[in-house]
């Protein structure tokens, strides 16, 4: 990992279940630029420990009171979606920037008034879009803006597998519950095809604008069948590329996450790899103009601690953002919104049309 530089952001994570575990605890302690300085939580079993096993510097169960420490610069909310929006909107008028974890909201309607107090506040926000720091996506992205030419057509696709339990538990940490913590008022389970969209949809969604830009309407199937959920999603980018999205949840085969892209002087095509291996994607990319193909290996492939470090350099070296914004947010959410839709209708749906959640 690289060595911890002079300058750092102290960072204090809200939430200390499965997603702060796994990722944003090591994010911290591994950061360059960043620190594990404070960890929020309402179970005090729960934060006592984790506070133990990473070093925090401080520990809270009041949220209202991490937020008065004026030695904490940035938050993570590592909580449920539900809280997202509120945490955030609370965490940036106490004047702290926050990486808020994927999806920013639940609805149009208030993630158009955190965009709002955002807009206010003259904080950074960023969305924990974490696969923008892949560095195979990375290099995607470069040769899209510097050589591909027109961008013809993107086909994307994430596929979640029945064996990705057992991968996942070999490779995580052990987590760690507690029967103090805090849930939402509903099981956000109890609704699986929005659960699917929202922790699944949302990255597929993402990875898609990230290389195609904005999305202007989608028309989309579903089939709900033998335990698997499969959205074929055609797409409308405001570019006039072509769009083929493929969202299916519970293949019988391993983990299948990817993308191919069709440009007028090369194409590209991505194997990306179950997130827990932090292994980085094998993307590869030919060059009409010499007949090659060229594959970066990517060693570092800790996408969150990496999210981090792009995030804490936005904030204290005034660099341009690199991750995913308010309005990538948003548009994540009305992409979601308007799936679900078209869904239902049968019809195509334009996302300026969208109001409401899923």
């Amino acid at each position: 990992m690289p060595k911890k530089l002079e300058r750092r952001l102290r960072v204090g994570v809200l939430g200390a279940g499965q997603i702060a575990q796994a990722a944003h605890f090591e994010s911290c302690t591994k950061a360059a630029n960043a620190d594990l300085y404070a960890i929020c939580d309402v179970a005090d079993d729960l934060r006592e420990r984790m506070a133990i096993t990473h070093a925090a510097e401080k520990t809270y169960k009041n949220y209202d009171k991490m937020l008065a420490d004026p030695d904490l610069d940035a938050v993570i909310i590592a909580t449920a979606d539900a809280f997202h929006v509120p945490a955030s909107v609370r965490a940036l008028q106490a004047g702290k920037h926050v990486l808020c974890e994927k999806p920013v909201g639940l609805t149009v309607e208030e993630c158009l008034e955190l965009k709002a107090v955002i807009e206010k506040s003259g904080k950074i926000f960023q969305v924990g879009h974490m696969k923008r720091f892949d560095a195979g996506l990375q290099a995607a992205k470069a040769f899209i803006r510097d050589e591909i030419g027109d961008l013809i057509a993107l086909k994307a696709w994430y596929c979640d597998s029945t064996h990705r339990y057992p991968m996942t538990d070999a490779v995580q940490p052990l987590i760690v519950t507690s029967a103090s913590a805090r849930k939402p008022s509903s099981n956000p389970k109890a609704d699986l095809r929005r659960y699917y969209m929202l922790a699944h949809g949302c990255h597929l969604i993402d990875t898609a604008r990230y290389f195609a830009g904005d999305i202007v309407s989608v028309q989309a199937r579903l089939a709900e069948r033998a335990g698997i959920w499969c959205w074929f999603i055609d797409v409308e980018f405001a570019s006039g590329t072509l769009g083929h999205l493929d969202l299916t949840v519970q293949v019988r085969m391993d983990w299948h996450e990817g993308f191919q892209i069709y440009g007028q002087n090369g194409s590209i095509l991505g194997k990306t790899y179950n997130p827990w291996y932090y292994k980085t994607s094998e993307v590869d990319i030919f060059r009409e103009a010499d007949g090659a193909t060229h594959r970066v290996l990517g060693a570092d492939g800790h996408f969150y601690r990496r999210q981090l470090e792009g995030f804490a350099r936005t904030i204290l070296d005034s660099m341009p953002m690199e991750g995913a914004d308010i309005n990538d947010g948003l548009a994540s959410v009305q992409t979601m919104v308007a799936i679900a839709q078209s869904v239902q209708s049968g019809k195509p749906v334009a996302l300026a049309d969208v109001t409401g959640g899923m």
